[in-house]
Order: structure tokens, then sequence, then C-alpha cells
């Protein structure tokens, strides 16, 4: 009987565990204006994968990405992108029991049109990226959330590519942590070029430059990365070629071993590809394309890191900026800036092919999506 007991209580104590989680879904807007709704929190349903509304942020104009801190209390986002000759990174803690998302602060980037921004495990530093004006910036982060004044700064005067319309000057496109937190990479999509540096959460300027940074195929437009669980792989997604590169980092280098499209051979030209994650399970690695395209190539990952193609499947709109792949694995959230929805897709855990479920949830100008799971 006490064994029945026992066995009984576990299981309500799973129970309880699995189906008191609860997912939410994030996402910015260009919405160009103070005034009008920026960022926005939608709960998902994770059997259904129906989003709900949730929360929302008025307090600033065209967050063109978002991350979060690790316990989920505190969303940060590049605020003021596509400005005139100004960027900023800003702080909002959300709270679920209040069913609130408010605005705490924001720094000035030093760089214009803020495109990324990455947090370190230990929640103490903040990384942005800005484009126009080429910039990494790093800002403290104190521990009521808010965005302390930066305190390491990097502009990049020098560097172009071949292609004279996208890559006249250099184009600081993402800032990527290792899984171990102990290197930062960043695309440079208009010097075709990934910058490598070393980190330490202990110094008072925690990026350290290395001699490691590689200069990518002329051309290619590095942009997004993503890195495999276990830190020994890095794959690159390269908007300009259309392509995705694979390093081995096991070395704590790049070394490329492998190149693959992330369209069908038909298309020639004309590449817009935007964004790459690898499922929870690391057995996929997913790309998206815009322009002509306007959906997400489908990879199967081998043993040895390699990209096998196993599909298409297109987003349901047009210019699909960002995905975001959420943490149970089953569900692909897609922002499609040029048709204002963002569309929910169910994953087949066993062939990492994808199908639309549900209504597109209607978002203005929607630029980028994160998911977090919350206990």
């Amino acid at each position: 009987m006490r064994i029945q007991k026992i066995t009984l209580f576990l299981s309500l104590l799973i129970f309880t565990s699995l189906y008191s989680q609860r997912e939410f879904v994030f996402f910015g807007s260009y919405n160009w204006e103070k005034g009008s709704e920026a960022v926005y929190v939608y709960e998902l349903d994770t059997e259904t994968g129906k989003l709900t509304r949730f929360a929302s942020s008025t307090d600033v104009i065209n967050p063109g990405y978002i991350t979060l801190s690790n316990d989920g209390k505190y969303v940060y986002a590049s605020s003021d992108a596509k400005t005139l000759n100004y960027g900023s990174v800003s702080s909002f803690a959300f709270d679920i029991d209040k069913k609130s998302l408010t605005f705490l602060n924001k720094q000035k980037t030093g760089g214009e049109n803020p495109v990324y921004v990455s947090i370190d495990k230990s929640g103490k530093w903040l990384i942005n990226a800005t484009y126009t004006i080429p910039t990494i910036s790093v800002f403290p982060i104190s521990k009521d959330g808010k965005i302390d004044p930066m305190i390491q700064h990097y502009e990049f005067t020098e560097g172009s590519g071949v292609n004279p319309t996208r890559q006249e000057k250099a184009h600081t496109h993402s800032v990527v942590f290792s899984p171990d937190f102990k290197s930062l990479l960043s695309a440079d999509l208009g010097a075709d070029i990934i910058r490598q540096y070393a980190f330490d959460e202990n110094l008072n300027q925690p990026l350290i430059e290395t001699k490691n940074s590689i200069n990518t195929r002329p051309g290619s437009g590095p942009r997004h990365i993503t890195f495999s669980a276990d830190g020994k792989l890095a794959y690159c997604i390269e908007e300009l070629a259309g392509m995705v590169s694979v390093y081995d980092f096991s070395e704590n280098k790049l070394k490329e071993i492998q190149r693959i499209a992330t369209h069908p051979d038909k298309i020639k030209e004309g590449f817009e590809s935007s964004d790459v994650h690898i499922s929870p399970d690391g057995k996929f690695l997913y790309a998206s394309n815009r322009g002509k395209e306007n959906n997400i190539a489908i990879f199967k990952i081998n043993a040895d890191g390699t990209l096998e193609s196993v599909g298409y499947q297109k987003t349901g709109g047009k210019h699909p900026r960002t995905f975001a792949i959420d943490e149970t694995g089953k569900f692909i959230i897609v922002t499609n800036v040029g048709t204002n929805s963002a569309v929910v897709f169910k994953r087949n855990l066993e062939t990492g092919m994808m199908k639309k479920i549900g209504k597109p949830v209607h978002i203005e100008n929607v630029s980028c999506v994160k998911t977090k799971m919350y206990k």
C-alpha cells in the first residue's frame, strides 16, 4: 500500500510539474512612432499551438530584435532601429501574475540601426550590434533589470565586400554567445567577416579581442549564427549568397567543413536568407528565406554536423525576417514582416517537416520573435 501511495504521489508530482509550465511568445514590431504598440506577449498553448494575447508595451520605437533574461523576468530590445543617426537598447519587466510588460529604461548604443541583442548566462551583461553605423556595444545590467550606460564599444570604420550595393562598408548583423559563454561571434554582412571575441563575465570590460576572426566567402553576407548544444559546431546563414556555412568550433576557432544552399537549384539570384535555428533535439536545422521564396529550408543534421536538405515550407506570408522554435520543440513561430503576420507551424519530430496550424496572428510590421517556458 505504501509503495502504491508513493507511486501515486510521484505521478501527481510529475503531472503537476508538466502542466504547471506555461510558455510565452514575445514579438517586436516596427511601430515607427511612440505611443503605438511595439512589444507584444502571447501565451502559447503547447498542445494546440494557439497564440493568445497576454500583454504589450507602447514605450519604445522599432524594436528590431529582442531577447530575454535566463529567468524570463526581463525582456531586452534593440530599439530605435531604422532611425537616422541613433540607436538604443531597452529593458522591460515581465510579470505573469500581473499580466504586464513594464518599460524600465533604455541606453544609447553609439551606433545606428540596432539589429541584434544578446544576454550572457550570468545576466550581468548585454551585448548589442548595430548595422548602419556598424558597432558592437557592451552594457552592464543591474539587479533590477535596468541597463546601465555602455562601458565597451567597437565601431568598424574599415571593411567592405564585393557587392557594391549591400557591402559598401561594414554592417554588423549579430552577436551570438557560444554555449559555454566563453566566446562571442559577430557576423558582419558588409565586410564578409565573422569576428570572434573571448568573453569573461568577471572583467570590467568583458569582451576581449582575439586573432580567431575569419573572412567568409566573398559576397556571402554572413548574417545570423547558431551553435550546436555542445558548442562544437557553428552554423552561419549567409544573406547575400543564400547559403548556410557549417563550421567546426571544437578548438575554439571556426573551420569551415560544409557550405550548402538554402534554396532549390532553380533559384539562381535574389537571395535574402535571414534566420537560422536548431531544433531542441539537435536533429534538424531550419533557415528562413525572404524575397522570391518566403519559405523555411529544412535540413537534417548528420552525425558529423554536416547538413542534408530534406525540404521546404512556405511561411504563409511575405518576408519571414525571424522565427523561433518553442522550447518543447513541437512548434515553429514565423514572423512575416511584409504581411504583418505571425504564423505557427507544428513540427514532425521524426522527419523535421512543418505543417501550418491555426490562424495567423496579426501584428503590424512584426520584426522578431522569442519564446520562453515558465514554471
